[in-house]
């Protein structure tokens, strides 16, 4: 009986106990995880290495070679070579003007008068198609100064005139019929050479009315003219300035003209 007493007893505190606890104090809730705002840029993929296109070369060309241009002039044999040891074939004067004359194998055409002109004539031979050089040597000369060749040099003082000038240029003059013209002006080139002193290869190859025109075997100008076809040849100088003006003309050599 007393253990029956003791069962219940323990039964109803067992029951009533809940309601005499306290109440239990609830846990907070867990923080809500804020999702970032999206970002505007994305960041690239930084590629370390990336990929190349395979070089291919560019072609090259290969420049087509075109052949040089042989403009020296052609000629036959020897008519005549003339080394200035004789005074005979040539005209030679000594005047207010300046001199002409003949020592030691050259021709010297020395201008002593401002803008003086002195020329020298060979008497013979008479020339139509042929290749004429001879060396000229200017020792006192400068700036627009000038000398050179008389070409077709006629009874009736018809003929052209080959000039270089002492600052390194070229011309041909034409004296026909008592009027002066110029078939080729004034012109540079880097075959002649400036100032004195200085020695130049003259030539020119005549071949009926065209006329090829030298300098130190370079070729400088062509001119067709058919006014005078034959005469004789010469030399000449002139003074453009108020200085004395002295040329040298040497190793004339007069050929016929190649078939």
């Amino acid at each position: 009986m007393i253990k029956v007493i003791i069962l219940t007893a323990m039964l109803l505190m067992a029951i009533g106990l809940p309601a005499c606890l306290p109440a239990p104090t609830p846990l907070p809730p867990l923080p809500t995880a804020t999702p970032l705002p999206p970002t505007n840029t994305p960041t690239p993929t930084v590629v370390w290495f990336p990929p190349t296109a395979t070089f291919t070369p560019f072609p090259t060309a290969t420049p087509a070679l075109t052949p040089t241009l042989d403009t020296r002039p052609q000629y036959g044999a020897l008519i005549l070579a003339d080394d200035f040891s004789e005074t005979g074939p040539w005209t030679l004067s000594r005047t207010t003007t300046g001199s002409l004359a003949i020592t030691m194998n050259e021709l010297t055409v020395a201008v002593a008068e401002p803008g003086g002109y002195l020329f020298s004539l060979r008497q013979q031979p008479a020339l139509t198609d042929f290749y004429a050089e001879i060396t000229a040597s200017p020792s006192l000369c400068r700036g627009p100064d000038e000398y050179g060749m008389l070409l077709r040099y006629s009874p009736t003082k018809d003929f052209y005139r080959f000039s270089l000038s002492c600052d390194g240029q070229v011309r041909l003059d034409r004296f026909y019929n008592g009027a002066a013209s110029s078939p080729q002006p004034w012109q540079l080139s880097g075959a002649v050479p400036p100032g004195a002193p200085s020695s130049s290869r003259i030539a020119v190859l005549a071949l009926g009315k065209e006329m090829r025109f030298y300098v130190n075997d370079q070729f400088v100008f062509s001119v067709a003219d058919p006014a005078i076809p034959s005469g004789t040849l010469g030399v000449f100088a002139r003074s453009a300035g108020d200085t004395v003006v002295t040329v040298n003309f040497s190793d004339l050599k007069i050929y016929r003209p190649s078939q």
